[in-house]
């Protein structure tokens, strides 16, 4: 046993929600690359060899309900994947309410035990969360399924944007809480990343950052490099990483922030707000 070890996911069980296809199925692939056992939940087709496949949709809570049932535990790693695009009917609780119940589920049934992680995928396009933190905590307090996906819809808000603002807002506000219960969470915000789900929306999401990557002469992102820190993340290497939301851009944010690439620097304070 080496210190490295801290890095893989031996004797491990992996659930990847929404792991079929994009940073999902990288990320489960990457996890039995890493040792462990793989339990992929998803509405699509599961076409990972070796993996157990659990059929879910995360917009009927009946069938988050069985989906859990079915995956028992113990989960050392939860790594909530699945997301979709504006116009999609039930996108808020495929996106956020969905994945929240399902966690909450997990650890009343005691399937998360004391050192297991949590890993969501949030989005560039849930930074500056913060402005809105007063008006998030409101959803962040309805109690279950179906509050909380009134909620979004009743404000408005059923949309890509506001569910990855809810995600970062929940992951921050579940850091002290879930800590107390033995388990961390943390999400990624991706940058472009050249995923099925981006290829359907090619002008807005790989169409965003062109000018920056064209300069620095780098491509999006693979859904492979982007399963690479959420797995992180979820490792015993990231013990001391907990309720964070870390940046996966490739440094475009960064250079907007501080003016070094002067291009970004508009998109940069308003994805953030400031």
């Amino acid at each position: 046993m080496t210190q490295f070890d801290a890095f893989r996911f031996d004797g491990k069980r992996v659930l990847v929600v929404g792991g079929a296809t994009g940073m999902g199925a990288a990320a489960a692939s990457l996890a039995q690359d890493a040792g462990a056992e793989v339990v992929v939940m998803d509405y699509a087709d599961v076409t990972l060899p070796g993996a157990k496949a659990i059929k879910v949709n995360l917009s009927d809570k009946d069938s988050i309900d069985a989906a859990v049932d079915e995956c028992g535990g113990p989960v050392h790693a939860l790594l909530a994947c699945a997301g979709v695009a504006d116009g999609t009917p039930g996108i808020e609780r495929i996106n956020f309410v969905g994945h929240r119940h399902l966690i909450d589920r997990m650890i009343a049934a005691d399937n998360l035990p004391r050192g297991s992680a949590i890993g969501f995928i949030s989005s560039a396009a849930g930074l500056g969360w913060e402005a809105n933190l007063d008006e998030l905590k409101e959803l962040l307090a309805t109690p279950d399924f179906e509050s909380g996906s009134k909620w979004l819809v009743d404000k408005g808000k059923a949309d890509y944007m506001s569910t990855k603002q809810a995600i970062c807002a929940y992951v921050s506000s579940q850091a002290f809480p879930m800590l107390k219960l033995g388990i961390r969470i943390n999400a990624i915000c991706p940058g472009p990343t050249d995923t099925p789900l981006a290829q359907a929306n090619a002008d807005m999401w790989l169409g965003f950052g062109t000018d920056y990557r064209g300069e620095t002469g780098i491509e999006p992102s693979t859904p492979l490099e982007q399963a690479y820190p959420l797995l992180f993340l979820c490792s015993d290497a990231a013990a001391a990483v907990n309720g964070i939301t870390l940046i996966s851009d490739a440094g475009y944010m960064s250079s907007g922030i501080t003016g070094s690439f002067p291009d970004a620097t508009a998109i940069a304070n308003l994805l953030l707000n400031r």
